[in-house]
């Protein structure tokens, strides 16, 4: 079956660290750009980071120097890692490959 299925997500407090996952199932992995995305209630959904297959990054300005993608190709999954999170990061996080995407996962910055 081919999906992307996130991980990683749950209850933080500002300042703290998280570290999402998203592993690909059913599909070719490492010849693809990879991205993440994320939608906070009431916004549009909003690009935060994404890395082509040489491992080219790209970073929204309100996630950078804070978060780092990256991605295994063996293992066929890609990571956010995100640090020094700030609420306005609450949101749900989505993994995405072309038209394809993840369910999402929730990270909430709280204290």
């Amino acid at each position: 079956q081919v999906q992307l299925v996130e991980s990683g997500g749950g209850l933080v407090q500002p300042g703290g660290s998280l570290r999402l996952s998203c592993a690909a199932t059913g599909m070719p992995f490492s010849f693809y750009s990879m991205a993440w995305y994320r939608q906070a209630p009431g916004n549009e959904r909003e690009l935060v980071a994404s890395i082509t297959p040489s491992h080219r990054t790209n970073y929204a300005d309100f996630v950078r120097g804070r978060f780092t993608i990256s991605r295994d190709n063996a293992k066929k999954t890609v990571y956010l890692q995100m640090s020094s999170l700030k609420p306005e990061d609450t949101a749900v996080y989505y993994c995405n490959r072309d038209t394809l995407w993840g369910k999402g996962t929730l990270v909430t910055v709280s204290s």
